[in-house]
């Protein structure tokens, strides 16, 4: 199985890249961040994922990510897809601290996930997620909103997450969040 690959990127779509690896190109899906996010030389862990007509490959950026990712594969009903889908709407330590507190709301954003599915992946994950320690991550549901309020603005994930990157962490107001992240991508 192909675990980590490092190569440059000839080709992107949406949802994946075509990864050049000594003159062989790969496709690499990844989530929707990670594609805004690289360019050039690049490197992914990676899931190879084996179905009867097909072997595909997901990428991440981090080990923690592609950890999150087959933990959340390995629960019934939900695929790859939705697995990169849920990378895609929140960051690790978000999606962990969602969980750890039993916050639906999170999953319930990504497009095929409803609440019973959403309920089921916290049941599941409960015990084998730990949430952050760090205070400044544990209001997930802030975050994830002031995420949504950008992108409805047409900022795309890559780039409401790194805004909201520059905001001070003591702050949980959703409005004030957004209206830091706007000053900070210069609206």
């Amino acid at each position: 199985m192909i675990g980590y690959l490092k190569g440059y990127i000839i080709s992107k779509t949406k949802d994946s890249v075509i990864l050049d690896v000594h003159d062989v190109g790969y496709e690499v899906f990844l989530s929707g961040f990670a594609v805004e996010k690289v360019d050039g030389d690049a490197s992914f862990f990676v899931h190879t994922h084996v179905r009867e007509q097909e072997i595909s490959l997901y990428g991440f950026l981090t080990k923690e990510e592609l950890d999150m990712f087959e933990l959340l594969i390995g629960i019934s009903g939900i695929g790859p897809k939705a697995a990169l889908n849920i990378l895609s709407i929140a960051d690790v330590p978000t999606i962990s601290t969602a969980i750890a507190h039993k916050d639906t709301s999170i999953l319930t954003k990504v497009s095929g996930i409803g609440k019973k599915t959403a309920e089921k992946v916290i049941l599941e994950l409960s015990g084998k997620v730990i949430a952050p320690v760090d205070a400044a991550i544990g209001n997930a549901m802030t975050h994830s909103d002031a995420i949504d309020a950008l992108r409805s603005l047409g900022y795309s994930v890559s780039e409401a997450r790194n805004a909201l990157g520059n905001v001070p962490k003591d702050i949980k107001d959703v409005g004030e969040c957004v209206r830091l992240a706007l000053k900070y991508l210069g609206k």
